[in-house]
């Protein structure tokens, strides 16, 4: 082979390399933008689901229902997701469907133009309203469900909130010397964590699982708000305003996290502080618990 031949072949040869290293540059952006998002994606689903265990992937961050009204409420949250979903996946399929049918080849593929279709705008406009309209529907619904009050309720719990902790009073069990019944009271918050802590001190609110419990609020100063965390409810509690509103316990709660009551409007200095303890017992317990604080504060004369 001649040395010219040989120069042709080396040219041809590097010629080649360089258009499979112009392939290969070309390649890796378009992998970096395939693979990027789905990585980000991944990460945004491993970091929001990440310590979660089943019931609250069920129940999209809420925690698992204590009361028939807490039930409705999550109901209506996952209702809600789901018509959300569904409008999102329509508007991404429309937009990936758009972006993939008519991404630009020419001039000639564009896709056909719908600007002063008045039946579409119409279509644009009142599917909106249905889905408004549906939505409130819903809410209405339920919110009604949950704010009425029964004619009867089981057992009724006089709430007052004043500057800075609570006092629960129960009119339908009668103590000497007290038109309000069995009354309890307690410290405010200390604000210290661990073992200096006085929360076996706070006020305790004890009612009964699978009875009507109605809740009648007042406050002696400024505005507070009564807030139990199980019941995925909160009312404000107001001076010279009675609130009201009842609840249906489903289950018991002895212990945990959950069972710290507390109130959710600023309400000055020591807010953070004016915290109570909720139990939800069996019927039979709550009876005994009632009658045990009858005899105790009808021998001493006044509120435990």
């Amino acid at each position: 082979m001649s040395p010219i031949h040989r120069a042709e072949r080396r040219r041809a040869a590097g010629q080649g390399a360089a258009e499979d290293g112009a392939q290969l540059r070309g390649a890796r952006p378009r992998l970096v933008r395939r693979w990027v998002p789905r990585g980000a994606l991944a990460l945004v689903v491993v970091t929001f689901t990440a310590g979660c265990n089943a019931s609250t992937v069920e129940h999209l961050g809420l925690r698992n229902p204590i009361t028939t009204q807490a039930k409705l409420i999550v109901n209506l949250w996952q209702g809600s997701w789901i018509a959300a979903l569904a409008v999102g996946a329509v508007v991404w399929g429309g937009i990936l469907w758009a972006i993939v049918v008519y991404r630009k080849r020419s001039d000639d593929k564009i896709p056909h133009q719908v600007r002063y279709n008045l039946p579409i705008e119409i279509l644009y406009t009142v599917i909106p309203f249905i889905m408004v309209g549906v939505l409130f529907y819903f809410t209405a619904r339920d919110e009604n469900k949950i704010t009425a009050l029964s004619a009867h309720p089981d057992v009724v719990v006089d709430v007052t909130g004043f500057q800075w902790s609570w006092q629960f009073q129960y009119p339908q069990y009668p103590v000497k010397n007290s038109a309000a019944g069995v009354t309890e009271v307690g410290y405010m918050w200390n604000g210290e964590l661990g073992k200096a802590n006085n929360t076996n001190q706070l006020p305790v609110l004890e009612i009964p699982a699978h009875e009507t419990v109605r809740f009648n609020l007042r406050s002696l100063d400024v505005m507070h708000s009564f807030w139990i965390l199980p019941f995925d409810f909160k009312r404000d509690v107001l001076p010279d305003h009675p609130n009201h509103f009842e609840v249906y316990p489903t289950a018991t709660l002895y212990s945990g996290p959950d069972t710290i009551g507390r109130c959710s409007e600023l309400c000055g200095l020591y807010h953070s502080r004016m915290l109570f303890r909720i139990k939800i017992v069996t019927p039979a317990q709550f009876k005994a618990w009632v009658t045990a604080q009858q005899k105790l504060q009808n021998a001493s004369g006044g509120a435990q």
